[in-house]
């Protein structure tokens, strides 16, 4: 009776997981010769696991990512002069505790943004927020926040993200009030948060997007300095995976999801 009263309470203090392995050590032979330390050790370690996959989960499930890609499932056997001592040092993550940026580069179907929602993961599973939008629609959102009034909590969220991951950069012209945006989000976050920016674009060819130079020369300068960078080459993946499964050849459709 009393060990029931116990999980009762636990779980009506929501903790669900302490309370279930409670339970197991009850129901397993030989667990009371552990001790007490023991024992209590691992109904701690149970609830502190549970919660930090729970707030994993939440953070990727906030992110909005495309993929759910993890550094794990990358083909590196492809030829796409993917660098990998300088993956998975990314994924190590500390490039995000010190506000720096990552660019990925690269033709059409080559990864790129399988790459970043990678990353991405990498960044939620070390417990740092994130944010994955499409250039598109962080311009749309920014003008449709100055109607509805919600344009400075935009700003805030944007600016507050550990990281945030910037897909489809340079797809069109940017106008200037765009360019200036573009600008603002980027000036709020420089050396303070992390940028991942997806682009078909060679970085060189970054400057001609914008209309107003200098502003290019902002943003440019802030991105860029001191960002790693990644240049995939190669045939589109998305062409591959349709000969491979033309000849029925097995493909890990997880390992090799395209951008």
């Amino acid at each position: 009776m009393l060990n029931e009263q116990t999980m009762s309470q636990l779980s009506r203090m929501l903790l669900s997981s302490m309370a279930k392995t409670f339970k197991q050590q009850m129901e397993t032979p030989g667990m009371s010769e552990l001790s007490f330390e023991e024992r209590f050790g691992m109904l701690v370690d149970a609830e502190w696991t549970a919660r930090h996959n729970n707030h994993i989960r939440r953070l990727v499930k906030s992110s909005g990512m495309k993929s759910n890609a993890c550094v794990e499932d990358i083909d590196w056997v492809m030829a796409r002069n993917l660098d990998r001592q300088l993956v998975l040092q990314l994924a190590n993550c500390t490039w995000i505790g010190q506000g720096l940026n990552v660019i990925v580069t690269g033709p059409t179907g080559t990864g790129k943004t399988w790459l970043s929602c990678a990353l991405g993961t990498s960044a939620c599973r070390n417990g740092y927020s994130t944010l994955y939008i499409r250039i598109p629609r962080l311009l749309t959102n920014l003008v449709l926040s100055r109607g509805d009034g919600s344009y400075n909590k935009l700003m805030r969220d944007l600016k507050k993200t550990n990281l945030l991951i910037l897909d489809d950069w340079g797809l069109s012209p940017l106008n200037a009030v765009e360019s200036r945006d573009l600008l603002e989000v980027i000036e709020d976050r420089c050396q303070l948060h992390a940028t991942l920016v997806a682009s078909q674009l060679p970085v060189s060819a970054w400057h001609a997007l914008f209309e107003e130079p200098t502003v290019a020369d902002a943003i440019m300068d802030r991105l860029i300095h001191d960002a790693y960078r990644i240049e995939l080459k190669g045939d589109t993946m998305r062409r591959s995976r349709s000969r491979i499964k033309g000849s029925e050849a097995i493909w890990d459709t997880a390992a090799q999801a395209p951008s």
